[in-house]
Parts: structure tokens; C-alpha cells; sequence
């Protein structure tokens, strides 16, 4: 169960974040510099906030050190990423899944799969570097 509410948070909090710098993107940076550099600048942004926000999530809510608990609030955490953002850009965009993977820009579209996978491997890779 804790390994449930630790994913749950997890994906809470990197999805608030990115919820939040998203207008900022879309709205000032965008405009100034383009949607690539724009994407490529909030890559590494929200790769720390994962770092940070996993290793937290690990340390308050005592996740065990094992390969599985890590993993496994890594990819709930994924799941539950992917489902959000799927619906709010469906949503707000009125998009087909398909639309949304064949309008990404092929660099920052890598670097966003990525940050996701990084994502889903954080709590892992928290848990070997501060364990």
C-alpha cells in the first residue's frame, strides 16, 4: 500500500510542477524562442524536479530499498502520468492520441520519452545513489 501511495505522490507532484510550467512555457518562452528550444529547456527542468520529488517521496514514505517497491512507484507513477497528460491534452486540444504523437518535434519529442523514462526509473535510481 505505501508503494501505491509513494507512486501516487510522486506523479502528484512532477505532474503539478509540469502543470505549472507549462503555461510559463507555452505563453513566454515559447514565443521568444520556439516550441523545440522551448521543450529542450524544460527537459532538464523537470528531470530535477523528479530527482528531487522521488528522492523525497522515498525517504518520507520509508519506500523499502528493493528493486520491485522502486520500480514499482516508478511505473505507477508512469501510468499515471501518461494517463493525465494523455486526457488533458485530448481534452484541452482536441486531439486524437494519434494527432498528438505525429505532431511532436522529433528532438524534443526524444527528450521528452527521455525525462519519461527517467521518470519511471528515478525512485530506482535514488535509492542506489542516497540509500
Amino acid at each position: 500500500m505505501r508503494v501505491l501511495r509513494a507512486g501516487a505522490l510522486y506523479f502528484a507532484i512532477v505532474f503539478g510542477v509540469g502543470f505549472l510550467l507549462g503555461p510559463i512555457r507555452i505563453l513566454w518562452i515559447v514565443p521568444r524562442v520556439g516550441t523545440r528550444t522551448a521543450e529542450l529547456i524544460e527537459a532538464p527542468i523537470m528531470l530535477a524536479v523528479s530527482v528531487f520529488v522521488a528522492r523525497w517521496v522515498v525517504r518520507w514514505l520509508t519506500i523499502p530499498p528493493t528493486f520491485s517497491a522502486r520500480l514499482g512507484m516508478g511505473l505507477l507513477a508512469l501510468v499515471l502520468m501518461l494517463a493525465a497528460e494523455l486526457s488533458l491534452v485530448l481534452w484541452l486540444r482536441r486531439m486524437s492520441v494519434r494527432d498528438y504523437f505525429a505532431e511532436r518535434d522529433p528532438v524534443a519529442g526524444t527528450a521528452y520519452y527521455v525525462v519519461l523514462g527517467a521518470f519511471a526509473v528515478m525512485p530506482q535510481i535514488v535509492a542506489r545513489r542516497f540509500d
